[in-house]
């Protein structure tokens, strides 16, 4: 056997005692990525219709919030309060926020739209034939809470609806920031559908 045949055997050799390593790191880093990173979602219900119909799939952004609050106009996941699912299974969210910590939230003005702090929102993409808020409502976000809706108003378990359902308690009717996982930022399947979730402009005008 030739020199150059021997260092031939020698780096096969090394890649075959070298790949269960590789295969363990490749594992260990998706886990990672998984966890802290970005995760995919799948939507569950008809809720954010059309913005995502029921089994689109999302990807969220699992890092983002660790440096700053969720802001008005974002879809975010989010671990629901028991009171808000039908079944225990029920446990991850996505919704839109419409009212961070402290805004004043209100439905409706005189066109038919809801208003965060004076400011009155266009939204287009709110489900066809729906209202903006199936009922009137004039609430202020409490410390370290969020008010999210569905985009398909009629058709989600969100704030509005728990609001009414549990008595105006805000308590019951916001979640809290701590249990948000995420910002969902891309649908990515279907294919013939994907595109960036981004934050609507009309939530720019909102005053602080």
């Amino acid at each position: 056997m030739t020199q150059e045949q021997t260092e031939k055997r020698k780096k096969s050799g090394s890649f075959w005692r070298e790949l269960p390593v590789l295969l363990v790191v490749a594992l260990v880093v998706a886990f990672g990525v998984r966890q802290f990173v970005v995760q995919t979602f799948y939507i569950p219900s008809e809720s954010m219709e059309h913005t995502l119909d029921r089994y689109d799939r999302v990807l969220v952004n699992k890092l983002v919030y660790e440096f700053r609050a969720p802001e008005e106009g974002e879809i975010i996941v989010f671990e629901s309060p028991e009171s808000w699912r039908n079944s225990m299974e029920e446990k991850d969210f996505i919704k839109r926020v419409i009212g961070a910590a402290g805004d004043h939230v209100v439905c409706c003005d005189p066109q038919g739209r809801i208003e965060v702090n004076g400011h009155a929102l266009d939204e287009p993409y709110v489900y066809p034939g729906n209202k903006m808020a199936p009922s009137a409502f004039d609430i202020t976000v409490p410390a370290g809470r969020l008010w999210v809706m569905g985009d398909h108003r009629e058709a989600s378990s969100d704030s509005l609806a728990n609001y009414n359902s549990h008595g105006h308690d805000l308590q019951q009717a916001t979640i809290p920031v701590d249990a948000v996982i995420g910002r969902a930022f891309v649908l990515f399947w279907p294919f013939d559908r994907s595109t960036w979730l981004t934050r609507p402009e009309t939530f720019d005008g909102i005053p602080h």
